[in-house]
């Protein structure tokens, strides 16, 4: 997550270019780690200092505990730490729990974590400015609190067809 506006379609008067108000000094970043469950519509997110194997790793971690008694299918996309070295003993001690099924190279379509990503981004920072990225993940926090829990809305969001 980045403190960034996104810009997007907008209605507007014909021939007015919209303008969105920025006081970013400089580029501010924060790692968000996020699965859901699209059968119920539950979102599981973790904050971290940095994307890596190890934070990953604490991420599976929480995921496990969050699904306890489940075998999760986790879709990932092909970020290199998702393939690390580090996870494989931990991977295999966990196989009766936990298989993570990889997704073709750029096909983000497919995959149902970022169409919330999409979500977030579309109800948080679509053609209006966050003045902080502080403010940012606090608006972050506000709406996927309400997406702990199941709910048809993410259901919805997520559901995939070809």
């Amino acid at each position: 997550m980045s403190n960034t506006a996104t810009v997007s379609y907008s209605w507007n008067v014909k021939g007015l270019q919209p303008k969105i108000e920025a006081k970013q000094n400089k580029r501010e970043r924060q790692t968000f780690f996020g699965c859901v469950d699209t059968a119920s519509g539950k979102v599981i997110v973790k904050r971290a200092e940095r994307g890596n194997a190890k934070t990953f790793k604490i991420f599976l971690v929480k995921i496990i505990h969050e699904f306890k008694g489940k075998k999760i299918i986790l879709v990932l996309d092909n970020v290199r730490y998702h393939h690390a070295k580090l996870l494989k003993p931990f991977l295999e001690n966990n196989k009766d729990k936990l298989e993570l099924i990889f997704l073709p190279p750029y096909s983000p379509d497919m995959n149902p974590m970022e169409r919330v990503w999409w979500y977030m981004r579309k109800k948080i920072t679509h053609n209006r400015a966050v003045e902080s990225l502080k403010m940012r993940i606090k608006k972050f926090w506000q709406m996927f609190s309400y997406f702990t829990k199941p709910n048809q809305e993410i259901v919805k969001l997520c559901n995939i067809t070809f």
